[in-house]
């Protein structure tokens, strides 16, 4: 085995190379010492293991009961042998006693270097799950390693992070030294090592794009809402402000709409509606619609559901392609929304259908922005359409 200068060194090189800290090799060593000792001595007790951090001196003992006649070496030792380390020392008393080799032979080596090499590993692994375990929901740039038929993995250093395909933007290519950002979805222990799973479609990453690059979400003066997204297709994201002096609308669109085009870029042209949250549903329901406008509507707070009455023309607008705009709203605000035309209202007798509820006239204009015209709200269903 190696003398304590050359032990030291091996502890300075080992927390440059693997990042870890003194202790944990310090201790790691300690195992590898108690292992070669058992190995070499066939030394079943109780056996601990001490190394000097400062000077890298070793010393390996034995507890071992006293008594006055020996018939089990490995435990006990006599009253003479122990009061030659104490002479306070009496029979039935307990003591570590000093059973530290001189030199440890091959196969015990051996196996010491062994059991180093998969405690460094162990170690190596806990550190880095503990590096990221912390970081779980935050937003991480990373460059991919690799890319297979329907997982993408990225280098992060000591580990690869996975991209498994449920949490890739559809329709998005991804190929090797690509940087791009991505949400941490879950950090876990498997017997592989840490597990990093990465995200490009969670919310989370959206609302962190959005902490990003506007300085007042970053500093608290406007607050994220919520979030509701459909990744590669569209998203809204429900804004407001502490502040009654900023617009938090405004705020997030940027001069020039250049903030939000910044994040509709990460996200590879993924549109995104920022409308005003606002505490009274009706009006907060009201800006979920954002492109279309919106005639009034009416709350039933028990069961959670709205009537939403929006022009003729709008109706498709409101309810989007495939019900996609009405859906996004619904999941924005938690509520369930049932959309009709004017005409339609009248015909069926809509507004009478939560006659003991409160409805509400909004103004045409809407509390609310989209990508697909930064400067103002879609004007018509065609504008929609043809986005």
């Amino acid at each position: 085995m190696m003398n304590s200068e050359e032990l030291l060194q091996a502890v300075r090189v080992l927390k440059t190379e693997k990042g870890l800290s003194e202790e944990v090799i310090f201790e790691a060593l300690e195992a590898v010492l108690l292992t070669a000792y058992k190995r070499e001595t066939g030394a079943q007790g109780n056996i601990v293991v001490d190394i000097d951090r400062q000077t890298g001196v070793y010393a390996i003992r034995a507890l071992k009961e006293v008594v006055d006649e020996v018939t089990d070496p490995e435990t006990q030792l006599t009253l003479e042998e122990a009061r030659k380390i104490s002479t306070s020392y009496a029979v039935g008393d307990s003591l570590y006693q000093d059973v530290t080799p001189k030199s440890f032979g091959r196969m015990a080596a051996q196996t010491a270097k062994q059991v180093l090499i998969q405690r460094l590993k162990e170690a190596e692994r806990n550190a880095v799950y503990e590096e990221f375990a912390h970081r779980q929901g935050e937003m991480i740039t990373v460059q991919i390693g690799r890319v297979d038929t329907k997982t993408v993995y990225a280098d992060l250093g000591k580990t690869e992070g996975i991209l498994p395909q449920t949490e890739q933007i559809p329709g998005e290519r991804y190929k090797p030294k690509m940087r791009l950002k991505c949400y941490i979805v879950e950090v876990k222990k498997t017997s592989k090592g840490p597990q990093i799973i990465l995200s490009r479609t969670h919310p989370g990453l959206l609302k962190r794009l959005f902490e990003l690059e506007v300085p007042e979400i970053h500093d608290g003066t406007v607050e994220i809402k919520s979030v509701a997204r459909e990744a590669g297709s569209r998203s809204k994201i429900a804004v407001y402000a502490v502040d009654g002096n900023i617009d938090p609308v405004g705020a997030c669109v940027g001069p020039k709409g250049q903030r939000v085009q910044n994040i509709v870029d990460e996200l590879h042209n993924e549109k995104i509606d920022i409308v005003r949250w606002d505490e009274d549903p009706a009006f907060y329901i009201a800006n979920s619609l954002s492109p279309s406008k919106v005639i009034s509507v009416s709350v039933w707070e028990e069961g959670k559901v709205s009537h939403v009455i929006v022009p003729d023309y709008q109706l498709s607008l409101a309810i989007g392609k495939a019900g996609q705009n009405a859906r996004l709203a619904a999941k924005l605000t938690n509520w369930k929304i049932d959309i009709k035309s004017e005409s339609q209202a009248s015909e069926e007798g809509f507004e009478d259908f939560y006659d003991e509820e409160e409805e509400f006239d909004l103004d045409a204009e809407m509390m609310a922005a989209s990508t697909e015209d930064t400067d103002a709200v879609a004007e018509t269903e065609a504008d929609y359409e043809n986005a």
